[in-house]
């Protein structure tokens, strides 16, 4: 099955023509004022020549902004430019009596255009500074503050906050799609490669473990080592694959790489939810003592995940040959610290707590917790 992604900006496409279909339409109520009110005009015909100005650069934007490419500042500079210019040149065209008497200005409701642009392009602050220009100028060109100049700056302003807003909520939802639609390919690559993993490699594995548990030797070693790469291969091919990292993150699911032949994993049924710096630095130093585990011959291991309201607790026990209480104080002393930098620095640096117990030929048993209360 093939997974459409969707093309950068693809969201936004419907704003750009929504904002070419705006600027025709306030072109064609410009053509209807100036037709009815140029008789009025100190230069009817430099009012024509202006409205022919408005109705070529209208075609322009429409190409424009019809390319990604060319939505940037150049073109958007170039649009509020020439709508600044326009409303400077409109008390000499139209007369100052015709202004005084209440006359639209010649650009009307046309001069919003660059306030949209500027709004889809970049958000509501660039909506609003637009907005700020044109209503400013408009104010300055027309030598006096009436409730329709102040009127059409507010609805600029309301244009440019609003369609701003539109547009970054568009582009979050682009992303957030594109990123559903990355996963939803992921996931379904990882099901392909997991069944057919489970049709060949993990019988072979499973066939050897169950075949050899009982031999001895090196029949029996092999077995075993069968066992483990089988466990550790049915939890990597049992993972979701990529997901999100600005959210919690499951201690469950950073805690199954380590289940195995050799170490024995219980969780809640529910997720184990924790901040995604904790999460992975709780993993890592239980990782860090199932090394530990390994390497000191501490055989089988049990990791037990426990979910409490305000704490959760991973303990980690072996059935190894264990230490004497004093030995990790003696190790900082010589200079190894191993266990002090790569489990109890870490739970410290969490604001948690490592507790290590052991006796000298009954295991070891390694608790460590963290509160859910702190976010460091």
């Amino acid at each position: 099955m093939v997974t459409h992604v969707p093309a950068p900006g693809g969201f936004e496409v419907p704003l750009w023509r929504a904002v070419a279909v705006f600027r025709v339409a306030s072109l064609a109520y410009v053509c209807v004022v100036v037709a009815r009110d140029a008789d009025r005009y100190a230069h009817p015909l430099a009012a024509g020549a202006l409205v022919l100005v408005m109705a070529a650069w209208t075609v322009v934007t429409a190409f424009g902004y019809a390319a990604p490419a060319r939505r940037g500042w150049p073109l958007l500079l170039a649009d509020l430019g020439l709508v600044v210019a326009i409303l400077l040149v409109t008390p000499w065209v139209m007369g100052r009596e015709a202004l005084d008497a209440g006359l639209p200005t010649l650009a009307i409701a046309w001069l919003s255009g660059p306030v949209l642009a500027w709004a889809v392009s970049g958000g509501r602050r660039r909506g609003v500074t637009a907005a700020l220009v044109i209503g400013g100028t408009d104010l300055v060109t027309r030598g006096m503050v009436t409730p329709t100049a102040i009127n059409g700056t507010i609805l600029m302003l309301l244009a440019g906050v609003v369609v701003g807003h539109v547009a970054r909520l568009a582009v979050r939802a682009e992303q957030r799609l594109q990123q559903a639609v990355e996963l939803e390919a992921a996931t379904r690559e990882r099901e392909r490669l997991a069944r057919d993993i489970h049709d060949s490699v993990l019988q072979v594995l499973a066939l050897v473990s169950r075949r050899g548990e009982h031999l001895d030797g090196e029949a029996g070693e092999l077995a075993r080592l069968a066992g483990e790469q089988e466990a550790a291969l049915r939890a990597l091919i049992s993972d979701a694959g990529p997901r999100a990292t600005d959210g919690p993150v499951d201690l469950r699911e950073l805690l199954g790489r380590y289940a195995s032949a050799s170490v024995s994993l219980s969780t809640p049924a529910t997720a184990v939810p924790l901040p995604p710096r904790v999460a992975h630095e709780l993993a890592a130093a239980t990782g860090a003592a199932l090394d530990n585990v390994a390497r000191h011959g501490g055989g089988r291991a049990w990791v037990l995940v426990e979910d409490e309201d305000s704490t959760v607790t991973v303990s980690i026990r072996d059935e190894g040959p264990g230490f004497a209480p004093d030995r990790l104080t003696e190790a900082v002393a010589q200079g190894r610290l191993g266990v002090a930098q790569a489990i109890r620095g870490r739970l410290t640096d969490l604001g948690g707590t490592a507790t290590i117990s052991s006796v000298p030929g009954s295991g070891t048993e390694v608790e460590l917790t963290v509160s859910r209360r702190r976010n460091p």
